[in-house]
């Protein structure tokens, strides 16, 4: 009730200020009959006391334009009679400006917040539009007089824009109305009604007028796209109405999606289908870590009151699961697959000779739009002496056929720690090499320091702040030269795994001939709506970023498709706010929305709520008690902003919280949840109700004590 206080005071006062004006001696003046019979009066007035009645006229105006009292267009014909016309629309125009602005920030102030929680899932692409292109938009309205203005501010004041912008747009797009209404008010006697002076001639010239932002930005647009297909010829006609490149996770749902849409579409796939997920990222990576979870379990027997557990295991046979595992999952992305769900799947490498034509296997293929989803592969720096030494990547990890006694991994980041921790579970004596000062850069700090201790009672070395210089090799000894706090550190391995990163594959596609525009990092530069520089060719997936993740490449693929077939008529745009990702360590760490370290470098203000997974039954039963979840929230509010979560099973836990994010429903949603006992998803509603016993406050529990006490009497 306290945080109410001042709105309802404010909402009073203006409701009393509207009463008082309207009830003022003021009040005549807004009558144009009543203007015209005491216009002498006025004038004699002014020029008695020129700077108290114009001081008063211009807070007389501002006040009616904050308030949205009716009349403003006799005070502007007011203002003509009196001022002139040069120094009657200066005056008119700041006034009416500032008082537009008063009325924003009001509405702003009374009902954003409101809406914006509300409605925040309904409005994410409203909100995204108002950003990119708000000021067109409303000097738009401005221009047009047919819009009421105090509706314009109160819509605008729910929006983002800022309120410099919304002010100094305002001042211009009003100026021409402003301009004509005093201009008739220097001509006061020639004026009837207010009707006449907006006749059908007049409305047109201003409609016109305001439909010049509009058409300056298509002619804008209009003018990149001749500039990105300049010196290419558009085919009469199109083979397809979607080609892609690339059969991996992003390319397979980007055709998918497109035959399903009814579209002719080709898939242009040079390797194996499935792309780096299947074939050496996502379902190799698991199927290994499966492997080695079982044999840590066995080694944890005597936790769970079992005798000692003998194993017996080979890195080839556990190797051979893996590719098992592969080989059961790639019919779900196969050629024959695709093509019975519409797509023409073509075996080749792609090169694009045009905007609109790709090159395979000695065809010319035309699209009116084309997809690149060609992937990435793992960053293999030319480090001294690395050709000396026995190296493997993310790619060809998997050929490995016995244990390395030691293992060096060069890199903390989510494949890193993962393979880290296999490799140990596995027997390998296995090293982090880490350049940054903490691993997992990704998640908050104290995500990373829960992982590297984890890792660390696991027997693995954690090295950060370790600079990979150069490679040895002495007979069988292999060595690592490591820079560290100005010292040489050296590192003996008998396998290193290069985890540094992976570079998105543009080379060999033709893109710098047409013109595809990289970013610094090497990927394909595509706006909100997945478009490049050439506005027909769309990327998604790794090549393109920022997330390389499966899910991600999938959620970009719709767009795409989307787009490409139908961008002409609407388009859609990415929202990346909600996309929730997991490192599959042992607790898994997952992660959906802002976390606290991004938080803070935007100036987001949140609540912080937590709750320990060793106060859950089900951890405790399993006997995986380790880890946390952390939630947050606007202050005062339940609105979901971002979770982390550290703990078995969290990368399937995390999406109540994804789901709260996507669809707007807050910690209350999930509290009111009945969720099964015992199960950990529980541990989501605790933490919900961490929240709520936060918001109670002490005063709330005070006077419940007080409530009861009185009802025992």
């Amino acid at each position: 009730m306290a945080k109410l206080a001042p709105k309802l005071l404010l909402v009073f006062g203006l409701l009393a200020a509207f009463i008082a004006i309207q009830n003022s001696p003021l009040a005549p003046y807004l009558d144009l009959r009543y203007l015209k019979a005491n216009l002498d009066h006025i004038r004699r007035i002014y020029q008695d006391f020129p700077l108290a009645a114009t001081s008063i006229y211009f807070c007389v105006y501002l006040l009616a334009t904050a308030l949205a009292i009716p009349g403003a267009a006799v005070l502007t014909l007011l203002a003509g009679a009196i001022f002139g016309l040069v120094w009657g629309t200066i005056i008119v125009s700041f006034a009416s400006s500032l008082g537009a602005t008063a009325n924003f920030t009001v509405s702003r102030y009374l009902l954003r917040a409101i809406v914006q929680d509300k409605f925040a899932h309904r409005l994410r692409t409203v909100n995204a539009g108002i950003k990119r292109d708000g000021k067109i938009y409303l000097l738009t309205l401005r221009l047009v007089p047919i819009f009421p203005f105090f509706l314009v501010n109160l819509v605008m004041g729910l929006s983002p824009m800022r309120t410099w912008s919304f002010y100094w747009v305002s001042q211009l797009g009003m100026l021409p109305g402003t301009f004509i209404f005093v201009n008739a008010g220097s001509q006061i006697a020639r004026v009837d009604s207010l009707e006449s002076l907006l006749s059908l001639e007049i409305i047109l010239a201003l409609t016109l007028l305001g439909s010049f932002p509009l058409i300056a930005k298509w002619m804008v647009r209009r003018l990149a796209y001749m500039r990105a297909y300049r010196g290419f010829k558009r085919p009469k006609s199109f083979d397809y109405n979607h080609i892609v490149i690339g059969g991996g996770s992003a390319g397979l749902v980007s055709s998918y999606i497109s035959a399903a849409l009814q579209a002719k579409v080709a898939l242009i796939e040079g390797d194996k289908m499935g792309g780096d997920c299947l074939n050496t990222g996502c379902v190799p990576s698991k199927a290994l870590l499966r492997s080695a979870k079982m044999i840590h379990y066995a080694k944890r027997a005597k936790e769970f009151g079992l005798q000692k557990v003998e194993l017996s295991f080979s890195l080839a046979e556990i190797m051979l699961r893996v590719k098992e595992s592969i080989a059961a999952i790639a019919p779900h992305d196969s050629r024959e697959r695709y093509t019975k769900l519409g797509v023409e799947c073509i075996s080749g490498e792609a090169s694009l000779i045009d905007p609109w034509t790709v090159a395979v296997n000695g065809r010319k293929l035309s699209s009116r739009s084309i997809t690149i989803a060609s992937g990435a592969k793992a960053i293999v720096p030319p480090f001294p002496g690395l050709e000396k030494v026995d190296y493997v990547s993310s790619d060809t990890l998997w050929d490995l056929k016995s244990l390395p006694e030691r293992l060096v991994i060069l890199g903390g980041g989510p494949i890193g720690c993962e393979i880290a921790q296999a490799f140990a579970r596995l027997g390998s004596r296995v090293c982090i090499v880490e350049m940054l000062d903490r691993i997992l850069t990704v998640e908050d700090e104290d995500v990373s320091a829960f992982l590297e201790q984890l890792l660390r009672s696991e027997q693995v070395e954690v090295l950060c702040k370790h600079k990979a210089i150069s490679f040895e090799r002495q007979g069988d000894v292999q060595t690592l030269l490591c820079e560290h706090a100005g010292k040489t550190v050296r590192l003996d391995f008998d396998c290193i795994l290069i985890a540094i990163g992976r570079r998105a594959n543009t080379q060999g596609l033709g893109l710098e001939k047409i013109g595809v525009k990289l970013r610094s990092n090497g990927t394909i530069a595509v706006d909100a709506q997945m478009r490049s520089s050439v506005p027909n060719i769309f990327a998604c997936g790794d090549v393109c970023g920022p997330f390389q993740l499966t899910h991600a490449g999938a959620y970009q693929a719709w767009f795409c498709s989307v787009n490409s077939l139908f961008g002409d008529l609407r388009s859609f745009s990415t929202d990346y706010t909600k996309m929730p990702w997991a490192t599959f360590v042992d607790p898994e760490i997952a992660t959906v929305g802002w976390s606290e370290a991004r938080a803070k470098a935007a100036n987001l203000a949140y609540e912080l709520s937590r709750f320990e997974l060793s106060e859950l039954d089900r951890a405790i039963a399993d006997g995986e008690p380790k880890g946390f979840i952390k939630v947050l929230s606007v202050p005062g509010k339940d609105t979901v902003l971002g979770a982390t979560i550290v703990g078995h099973n969290a990368s399937t836990m995390i999406l109540e919280f994804a789901a709260a994010i996507e669809n707007g429903f807050g910690l209350n949603k999930i509290l009111n949840t009945i969720h099964i006992y015992p199960s950990w998803g529980e541990a989501n509603k605790y933490v919900a109700g961490t929240w709520k016993r936060a918001q109670s406050g002490t005063k709330t529990l005070s006077l419940l004590k007080a409530w009861h006490t009185w009802m025992r009497r």
